[in-house]
């Protein structure tokens, strides 16, 4: 079946199948166990929303979304306050939660915050990170020589950020964590949007970018982090980017959030 094409926001990764609203949660959603149950909730929620089972613009009913976690309706509540900090859920009137349709100015706002944090994350990384988040991210980087033809954007999406979790830890800076945790299902979504990951340059995209960020860290090269960082998130910026040029009127949409 062809993809669905958006309306407004981010554009749909080429692998989310088509299919018609209302979504029926309990054919993917299994029952929730009672350890770590409210991060549980949130983390099953967020998943269906990241690999597309919810498309953007889709209505998150409580009642449903309860039932098919065998859950009452208050973790499922939380989960969905935790999700519209996370910028994936939005909240409308006389229409409740929803997942969250990303527009071009959320993709500046995305990206302006993460130009600003990157570089501060790797000049810390250079400062403090050991021997183990150098091995870790070397690992990471080895692995992308498994990335085919054949990989779905949301590997591809998750391969990218696998690297750049390693890296925000090894900086040893709890704050900036945090920041990067709120501000990562955002980038994911983004990334989700890129129209080359089947093609044979990414995989040389990946490891030379990501190579350069490590190569820097390793040498304990502050400023050359600093530099590397901000080129790097200027370059996937501007990959993101290509999605929206052909849906200029994404700029006029309203701000739900």
């Amino acid at each position: 079946m062809p993809v669905p094409k958006r309306a407004q926001g981010v554009p749909v990764p080429p692998d989310v199948i088509d299919r018609r609203r209302p979504v029926d949660a309990t054919s993917f959603l299994s029952p929730a166990s009672t350890i770590l149950l409210s991060d549980e909730v949130v983390d099953r929620i967020r998943e269906a929303i990241l690999m597309g089972q919810f498309a953007p613009g889709d209505r998150l009913r409580e009642e449903q979304l309860a039932e098919a976690l065998h859950v009452s309706r208050g973790p499922i509540r939380n989960a969905l306050l935790q999700l519209e900090r996370e910028g994936m859920v939005v909240r409308r009137r006389n229409r409740g939660a929803l997942v969250a349709r990303l527009s071009r100015a959320d993709l500046e706002e995305v990206y302006s915050l993460r130009q600003a944090i990157e570089p501060v994350a790797c000049v810390w990384a250079a400062r403090n990170a050991v021997e183990a988040d150098l091995s870790e991210l070397q690992t990471i980087i080895n692995g992308y020589s498994r990335l085919s033809s054949r990989v779905r954007v949301q590997e591809a999406a998750e391969a990218d950020l696998s690297f750049h979790d390693v890296l925000y830890r090894a900086a040893r800076h709890r704050r900036l964590l945090r920041l990067w945790q709120d501000l990562r299902p955002q980038v994911y979504l983004f990334l989700l949007t890129r129209t080359y990951v089947r093609t044979k340059e990414f995989r040389e995209i990946m490891v030379i970018g990501h190579s350069r960020i490590l190569d820097v860290v390793r040498n304990r090269d502050e400023e050359g982090a600093r530099e590397i960082a901000a080129e790097h998130v200027r370059t996937s910026y501007g990959r993101v980017l290509e999605a929206y040029e052909n849906d200029l009127d994404a700029d006029d949409e309203p701000d739900e959030r």
